[in-house]
């Protein structure tokens, strides 16, 4: 936790109601980042609260001043992130902030989005409002660090899983991997589909497994479904191309074979890219407003993504199970390391047990915000 002002402490507790109200939002505002607001009276007492729960939709503030009626008048605004002050799919936060007349505005941490950046803040003080700023800043970072991180970079936060034995394998060697991990870590992966903008596998994935890539009802919105292929080799019927469940992408390369196209049904959509790149495909879409994605890909892809920067987090369901042979089924292809100075050391490591599994959530610090 970052020090605050003993004087601050008492804001602590409703800044973490904040953050829960603002998870409630997960996997459905991109590209806009999560926020939650709480709005109390002269005395302390909750009068309203609110999150942002769609892009479009009224945000965090809004809700908040909802609830809380003509009762706000001298009271406080607590807010995950500094109030937006221009003109989007809604108005500003601080006209509505003004016109509250609550005396007092604390937030947790700054918008990076250049049209806004401090100019939030700046709006309210000059208002002669009292700005508390920094209350579980870290926290609030860590939670919309995908939105901060495709504001700073122009792409999306990457989130690379796999699933594997405790001898380090993803398959035997006949390809055979239904299923190595438990039913329940299956449904985690679900929720973590749920909480992304979209997920990206390989042509190579889509020939040997035939995935469906769906949050399976979870997410009121399923996630874009991207196949990221150089050849455009790829099986003409596939559970992918029914975009009847969910929005199916095709990204190629302009120099791939595009005769293949001609084979695939008229659901899935096209990205082209220059070089077919993994970091020239995020770009792509961060710009369809994506600000998480993850990769559920072979080794190569997996190799080529975190080679390029375009993995941030790592979500590694390990079970107990040995599966043996020799190399072969391996979540990784080489990274071109030499020495054991080179590698990449992870950090930020969180373990959690998922019925008989183990899953552990780690970054990568040298492609973080």
């Amino acid at each position: 936790m970052n020090k605050i002002n003993s004087k601050n402490l008492i804001w602590v507790p409703w800044m973490r109601r904040a953050l829960q109200l603002a998870s409630l939002g997960e996997g459905e505002t991109s590209p806009n980042p999560l926020v939650g607001a709480v709005v109390l009276d002269k005395e302390g007492h909750i009068l309203g609260e609110g999150f942002h729960s769609r892009a479009g939709s009224p945000h965090a503030e809004i809700e908040a001043f909802a609830q809380a009626g003509n009762n706000a008048k001298g009271g406080t605004l607590i807010v995950t992130l500094e109030p937006c002050c221009h003109h989007g799919l809604t108005p500003p936060c601080t006209e509505a902030i003004l016109k509250s007349q609550v005396q007092r505005v604390v937030v947790a941490s700054n918008d990076p989005d250049k049209r806004v950046a401090g100019k939030g803040i700046s709006t309210l003080k000059k208002a002669g409002l009292e700005v508390i700023n920094g209350i579980l800043k870290k926290e609030a970072d860590y939670q919309n660090r995908a939105f901060r991180f495709r504001v700073k970079t122009g792409r999306p936060w990457g989130v690379l899983k796999w699933a594997m034995s405790l001898d380090g394998r993803t398959s035997l060697s006949n390809g055979e991997s239904k299923w190595i991990s438990s039913s329940k870590a299956r449904e985690y992966v679900h929720q973590m589909r749920a909480n992304s903008d979209a997920v990206i596998v390989g042509g190579g994935t889509v020939r040997m497994d035939d995935p469906l890539l769906t949050s399976r009802g979870i997410a009121n919105s399923e996630p874009l479904r991207v196949v990221f292929t150089k050849s455009l080799n790829l099986p003409q019927q596939a559970k992918l191309w029914d975009t009847s469940v969910a929005s199916t992408f095709i990204a190629y390369s302009s120099i791939a074979e595009r005769n293949h196209l001609y084979q695939f049904p008229d659901g899935p959509k096209r990205i082209v890219l220059n070089k077919s790149e993994p970091i020239e495909l995020l770009e792509a879409l961060a710009l369809k407003g994506c600000n998480r994605v993850l990769w559920e890909c072979g080794p190569r892809l997996s190799s080529a993504a975190i080679s390029s920067g375009c993995v941030q987090e790592l979500a590694v369901v390990i079970s107990p199970k040995l599966l043996g042979g020799e190399p072969f089924g391996t979540p990784l292809a080489s990274l071109g390391f030499k020495s054991m100075e080179e590698v990449l050391l992870l950090n930020q490591v969180l373990l959690k047990r998922i019925d008989q599994d183990w899953l552990m959530q780690m970054c990568i610090p040298q492609f973080q915000d």
